[in-house]
Formats: structure tokens, sequence, C-alpha cells
């Protein structure tokens, strides 16, 4: 199978179109990224209007991780066999209807499938397009700007998400939350063929069908394992069993792609010593902020009591945060070379928390909050990039797909794993602080699961430090 290449001549016209072809990417990454937290803020909207129970209304967020995380690694591999454009717009394509579907429901198992649907969409398209970028933009230096600026507004769509949410249902209705995704499907399914050629790996190659019915399980049932612990507790058998069969299907999946001739994963891609150093990092550093994005919107409403729009709003500095720590990465990387430039992103990452966990119920969120969230946000805008990039090394035409699929499903599980442990370990603390006052017993839950969140960054940036080969700081311009 003959590949077409995505890469064009740097003449004005070519530059033009991978420029267009950039923004139309991260709009699509925005989108994706606003929808992990923009139905949020509106779940008790929803639970009122469509008579969700509890259990029930929880899955209306853990549906979209499941297939997200559930199918990424399948995804980035179908887009390397079988077209990268092609699997990143038919995923644009299934988010829009299922985000149409969503807007529509009237029953709760409505609303239910169409967030799962959501996440097999998302999953198609997220390292699908990721793969897309790394194509367009194969020098090293452009590839890491490009990334920056795709991993910034991804972050923007995080972080928007939460005020997007607010304001929708307080001053519109819940159902805009999924209505706003239609446009933009629309534009991109419209805008890319445009812009963009198609490009699939050189070797044909048949799918792995034991390695990807493995891979869709493995990471499926961890998710769903660590969502349900997160529920019902770690000894619960509907947490330890799916768990437990997922660590057993992960070590069938190394068995079996040892012995696969043509594998989905290839376990060397895996073991490349600086992709597998940067995705642990990225393990940790997502299991900490994805915990501590929720637990901190949980402090400012519950401590602080803000309203949900105006919750939302508290979060822009933490966006404005990560843009700037962003658009300075790439040249401390260039400057101090990717070990020591990760170490120092990830040490004021981790302060950053560290000085969020001493804050008292008493703290305004000026004096309290605001400082540790803008040292916070701009370590993680710094680290992101940095580690995406690390990650993304020696990535090329025949596996750029899976490269990315690596990169999104580790910060997908990185996510779930903070969420269950560190938001059960902060409740256990709440319940267990003995203070009288339910605000500083909160408080004291936030606190302890921030230090653990400090304590796991600290431990990735000693992982960058004791494991990474040196690189040379390149030239300053």
């Amino acid at each position: 199978m003959t590949p077409i290449s995505t890469r064009t001549p740097d003449t004005p016209p070519a530059a033009r179109r991978r420029s267009t072809a950039l923004i139309v990417l991260c709009l699509v990454q925005f989108m994706l990224n606003l929808d992990d937290n923009v139905v949020s803020i509106a779940l008790p909207t929803v639970r009122a209007e469509l008579g969700f129970g509890f259990a029930g209304l929880a899955w209306v967020v853990n549906g979209y991780i499941l297939a997200f995380g559930g199918f990424l690694l399948l995804s980035g591999r179908i887009a390397d066999l079988f077209g990268r454009r092609r699997v990143f717009l038919c995923g644009v394509a299934l988010f829009g209807a299922a985000s149409l579907f969503c807007g529509l429901a009237q029953e709760p198992w409505q609303l239910i499938v169409g967030r799962f649907v959501q996440g097999s969409g998302a999953a198609l398209a997220s390292p699908a397009a990721l793969a897309l970028l790394t194509l367009l933009y194969p020098g090293g230096k452009e590839r890491a700007k490009a990334i920056g600026i795709w991993g910034g507004v991804a972050a923007l769509g995080a972080t928007l998400g939460l005020v997007i949410s607010g304001m929708l249902t307080d001053f519109a209705s819940w159902r805009w939350v999924f209505f706003i995704n239609l446009p933009v499907a629309v534009l991109v399914l419209v805008v890319l063929p445009r812009l963009v050629g198609e490009s699939r790996t050189e070797t044909s190659a048949r799918v792995d069908i034991p390695g990807a019915v493995l891979v869709v399980a493995v990471p499926g049932l961890l998710v769903y394992g660590l969502l349900r612990a997160s529920e019902t507790g770690w000894a619960n058998a509907s947490s330890v069993i799916p768990i437990a069969a997922a660590a057993l299907l992960a070590l069938t999946f190394v068995a079996v792609e040892l012995r696969t001739a043509e594998p989905l994963v290839p376990l060397s891609f895996l073991t490349f010593r600086p992709r597998a150093v940067a995705n642990t990092t990225l393990l940790l550093f997502s299991a900490s902020f994805y915990a501590m994005a929720f637990l901190l919107m949980l402090h400012i409403q519950t401590v602080l009591d803000y309203s949900p729009f105006t919750a939302g709003l508290s979060y822009l500095p933490f966006g404005a945060g990560i843009l700037t720590g962003m658009a300075v990465s790439s040249r401390a990387v260039r400057r101090l070379g990717e070990r020591w430039a990760l170490v120092a992103f990830l040490l004021i990452s981790a302060a950053g928390l560290v000085l969020m966990s001493g804050i008292d119920p008493s703290d305004s969120y000026v004096a309290g909050i605001l400082p540790a969230l803008l040292i916070t946000s701009i370590g993680c805008g710094m680290t992101l990039p940095a580690l995406t990039v690390l990650a993304l090394t020696g990535t090329t035409e025949e596996n750029a797909g899976l490269g990315s699929a690596v990169v999104t499903s580790v910060q997908q599980l990185g996510g779930a794993v903070g969420l269950a442990v560190l938001v059960t370990l902060a409740e256990q603390r709440r319940t267990t602080s003995g203070s009288l006052d339910p605000r500083q017993a909160a408080t004291d839950g936030f606190a302890h699961a921030l230090t653990i969140s400090a304590a796991l960054v600290a431990l990735s940036a000693a992982l960058i430090a004791t494991t990474l080969r040196n690189t040379e700081p390149a030239e300053t311009d």
C-alpha cells in the first residue's frame, strides 16, 4: 500500500494550508477536551429534567471516559493502517452525530448511550488528529511549536468547558452543552479534506484481531474497575474483578503480541526508552492534575460557596497560566535540553501543588487559591508539550497514529487512576478528620490529596532525572 504524504513543499500557499490545517485540528481537540468537562456543572440540571438516579448520573461522565480510554489504542492503529485522515473524519462525524443524539435525549438511557458513542468518536478522532499534526510538522523545532499550540488549545478547551457549561446551563439549556459541537463538526468535515492529504503506513498489513480485542478490553476493564472503585471502594467485587481481569488480559496481550507476525502494538515501540520514560511520567502527571482539577472545583463550590457559573469563571486563570507556560516551553527545552528542562517544569508544578495544599477554609479565592493556581498552571503548561514531544520521539509514517494513541490513552488512564485513587483518599481523610466544621473537614481531604499529587509529580521529576539520557541544549535563536 503506497502512502500519500501529507508533507508539502514550503511554498507560501503550502505553508498557509498547513497553518489552516493546524487551526482546524486544534479546533477539534478543543471540542473533544471541552466535552471532558462541559457536562460536569450541568449534571444537577440533567438529573432533575431526565429523572436520573445518582448512580446513573455518574455514567453520563464515566461512559465518555470509558469509551474514550478503551478504544484509543485500537483507533490509533486503525488510523495507521486504513488512513489517518479517513479515520479522523469518521471520528468527527460520529462525535457530531452522538452530540445531536445527546442533546435530544428524553430518557436517561439515551443520554448514557450517546455519551458512550461520543467517547468512541473522540477515540477515533483524537489520535488521528495528533498523527496528522506530527506528519504535517516533521522537523523537531516546528513540531514542538505545533504541538505546543495544539496542547495549549486542548488545555483551553478543558478549562473553558467549565465556564461554557455553567453559562449555557444558567442562561439557556443543558442541551446546548451538546448542540454547540455540531457547527464545529460540520465545519471540520467540509474544510479538512481540502487541506490535508491521506496518509497511511507503507506496508500492507492485516489487523491483528486477537490483539485488537485485548487492546480494547484491557484499558476498558481497567477504566471501568477504577471508576467503580471510586464509587464503591477498593474492596468491592465490582471493582476488584475488572481490575484483576485487566491485569490478566494485559499479560495475555504481551504473550499474544510476542507470537504475532504483525502485532497491533509492537512491544519494541512501547519499550523504546524516551517513549517509555515520557509515557510513565505522563501517567503520573495526569493522575495528579485530573484529581487536582476535580477536587479544586468541589472546593470552590462547597467551601467557597461559588455558583456554577462563577466557579467556572474562577478557572480562567488556570487556562491563562497554561497558555503562558506553553509559550515558553519549547524555548526552555532548547536552552536547557529535554532532561533538565522537564525536571524544572515538573518541580514548578509540584511547588504549585504544595502551595495549594496549604490553603485554609477561611482563605479567599484571591489570597488562597489564585497564587497557587497560577504557579501550578504555568508548570503544567510548560510540562505537557515537552512530554508530548518526547513521547512521540521516533514516530514515523509507519506508526504516527499508534504513537499518538498511546499518548492520549496514557493521559486518559492516568486521569482515571487519579480520580479513582486520590478522590477516594480525599473523601476518606474528610470523613476521619475529626473536625466538627464540615468546611474544615472538606479542606483537610482536599489538602491531603494535593500533597500526594505533589509527591507524584516530584517522583516524575526524579524519574526524568535518573532515566532520561542527556540531550545537548540547542542553539538559541
